[in-house]
């Protein structure tokens, strides 16, 4: 049976046991010092402490030994913390190339979450355990924070725009959502669940939730009800090409260049004007107010889906999103 550290939530991610070492590494640092120099100064009040009223202290100038050690141990310890924090924090935010993609949205005061085959929850969140999970997050209305302390992850959700977290799930069971940024008067009520389960019974758990498609062939209802496919099919001059264009470089019309990554893809849907791509015209109209934050969702998701084009098919104003 594998040790757990009193008074901290169970282990069950992949680097939970990462969190916490660093973790004790920090309080113990900080308790050492704190009792050292605490029992310095009361050696120190009580050995050079006045023995007589005409008493007179000798005068200490200077010791180069005792100057380099109280700046290189310090020095030392700092970066030897700064290393291992750097560590653990690049571990937490970059995502393997592999997590499987599941959205979240906060919305006072519950959590709406829907996997990549299209089953949504409420306030829950089914997993497999041993799969690398990536979440990517949003908020309807005000700022939350999505806290699973047995993964030992957090990050803050929020409106108009995109967050991720990945982790691994260890063990199977069930295991407390929290929000942990204060969200109106009830927010100490948008609490949830997550359950990890075994492969085999989480398929189980998939085919027993009816769904009508997946997250992308949703995002293609939207796509074709909304005519996109008008100005944006291959080779168009009226706005650039979609296929292919998620994760790629995007050069604009301001000659700077931006990744085509998820928040980029909302910005273009809400705010098209905000980052013309070189070669076309400020031409689409705003989708703000007209699209769910799940309509977003899956469009968006349809748009993560398409393929790169053939080289036959690449048109001269290369990859882009609606403009």
């Amino acid at each position: 049976m594998p040790f757990r550290l009193p008074f901290f939530p169970e282990q069950a991610s992949s680097f939970a046991h990462e969190v916490d070492a660093l973790t004790l590494w920090l309080v113990g640092m900080a308790a050492f010092f704190t009792v050292l120099i605490a029992a310095l100064v009361l050696v120190f009040a009580l050995k050079y402490r006045r023995r007589s009223p005409d008493q007179v202290g000798t005068r200490f100038d200077e010791s180069p030994l005792l100057e380099i050690v109280w700046t290189v141990i310090p020095l030392v310890v700092v970066l030897f913390t700064f290393a291992w924090g750097a560590k653990v924090y690049f571990r937490l935010y970059r995502p393997p190339a592999g997590a499987v993609e599941y959205h979240v949205t906060g919305k006072q005061w519950m959590w709406k979450t829907q996997h990549p085959t299209g089953q949504r929850e409420l306030n829950e969140l089914h997993l497999p355990v041993g799969q690398p999970t990536k979440l990517l997050m949003t908020s309807e209305d005000v700022i939350h924070s999505f806290f699973v302390p047995a993964f030992r992850v957090k990050a803050d959700v929020l409106p108009g725009r995109y967050t991720t977290m990945w982790f691994t799930p260890t063990k199977p069971g069930r295991y407390h959502l929290f929000c942990t940024e204060y969200c109106g008067a009830e927010h100490s009520r948008m609490i949830g669940w997550i359950t990890v389960q075994e492969p085999e019974e989480y398929q189980r758990w998939l085919a027993s939730v009816p769904v009508a498609a997946t997250l992308a062939e949703q995002g293609a209802g939207v796509f074709a009800r909304l005519g996109c496919r008008e100005c944006h099919a291959a080779g168009s001059e009226a706005a650039p090409a979609l296929a292919g264009l998620y994760g790629r470089e995007v050069l604009l019309a301001s000659g700077a260049s931006v990744r085509a990554d998820e928040n980029y893809l909302r910005e273009s849907l809400l705010d098209p004007e905000a980052k013309v791509v070189a070669g076309f015209d400020a031409a689409m109209s705003t989708y703000r107010g007209q699209l769910s934050e799940e309509e977003i969702l899956a469009l968006i998701g349809y748009l993560k889906s398409l393929p790169a084009p053939s080289t036959a098919d690449v048109a001269a104003p290369a990859e882009s999103v609606m403009r």
